[in-house]
């Protein structure tokens, strides 16, 4: 299929585009740098430069395509509640436009990136099924939910095959430094520059980290399976690894001396989030291959180069 992907030059983004152009689709990138780099992107993949605000770049991103996977967001849970009416504009407007220029330019299949900020906290740490209590606890979750919606149900008003996917922890190679998402970047990246990092609340919350691989490989097939349409789907390593756990392991690699600092813990974020895959299983044939210890290597290397 000839394919856009809209925040493609992001992390997630750039291994999506090698992905399905590994596959043999055509794809083009929609992205306003602000985030993602350019080099980031593949060999044979064009790059529209612009935002999912902009009306004529979303026109020219649209063209001829027969799908569309929507990455572009503003990726932060923490952060949204300082920035909460820029979050709703780009997560939740800029949905919206880039649905309508979907529609606009005849595109068949849109998925969307929705995320684990949409559920209620798992008390008990047993792994979240689509039908669990929808109570997001920031303006990012919010926003996630409403544009979610807003693409089901409008895009089958518009006649589009509409997808949600609900990304949970995504690791990987390529992540950029940010001081609200990504703890194994932020961790390893402390670390590396001799710096202390901080552990929020006791460090005993669980959280699903899924490798970025995993993540791309889950979307290429939304794009073709038959049972996704319409659906909702987790996607994660549907195994729980805590916050201790995690530190422990990436100062074991980098830096065994160092110690890390508690601060209260966040209101805004879950106590646990770990994806259950049963649905994602069933409709996209979707089984994560790998996981956190096999791939922290890799990415202490990608954060290792990315460190001054």
């Amino acid at each position: 299929m000839r394919v856009l992907v809209t925040g493609g030059a992001g992390f997630i983004g750039s291994h999506l585009c090698e992905a399905l152009l590994a596959e043999g689709h055509a794809v083009r990138a929609l992205d306003d740098l602000s985030a993602g780099r350019a080099e980031q992107l593949p060999a044979g993949c064009p790059l529209v430069r612009g935002s999912v605000l902009d009306h004529e770049a979303l026109t020219e991103a649209t063209a001829g395509a027969e799908a569309v996977v929507h990455l572009a967001a503003r990726v932060t849970i923490r952060g949204s509640l300082e920035g909460f009416v820029d979050d709703a504009r780009v997560n939740l407007l800029g949905t919206l436009e880039t649905l309508q220029a979907a529609h606009r330019a005849g595109v068949r299949r849109f998925v969307f990136a929705s995320s684990m900020a949409v559920y209620a906290d798992s008390p008990d740490a047993s792994p979240v099924a689509e039908s669990h209590p929808l109570e997001p606890t920031s303006p990012y979750g919010i926003h996630k939910l409403a544009a979610e919606r807003e693409v089901l149900l409008v895009g089958r008003h518009l006649g589009l095959e509409a997808v949600a996917l609900r990304y949970f922890n995504v690791f990987g190679p390529r992540q950029a430094f940010s001081p609200y998402v990504g703890a194994a970047t932020i961790f390893a990246t402390k670390l590396l520059r001799g710096e202390h990092f901080t552990v929020f609340g006791d460090g005993r919350q669980t959280r699903d980290f899924v490798h970025v691989d995993d993540v791309t490989r889950a979307t290429a097939r939304a794009l073709t399976a038959p049972a996704a349409v319409g659906g909702v789907f987790n996607v994660g390593s549907g195994r729980g690894t805590s916050v201790l756990a995690l530190a422990s392991l990436l100062t074991e690699r980098i830096r065994p001396e160092a110690a890390w600092t508690h601060a209260p813990a966040r209101p805004e974020e879950p106590r646990h989030s770990v994806a259950d895959l049963t649905r994602a299983r069933a409709a996209l044939g979707f089984a994560p291959a790998t996981d956190l210890a096999a791939q922290i290597d890799a990415v202490i290397t990608s954060v290792r180069e990315r460190t001054p």
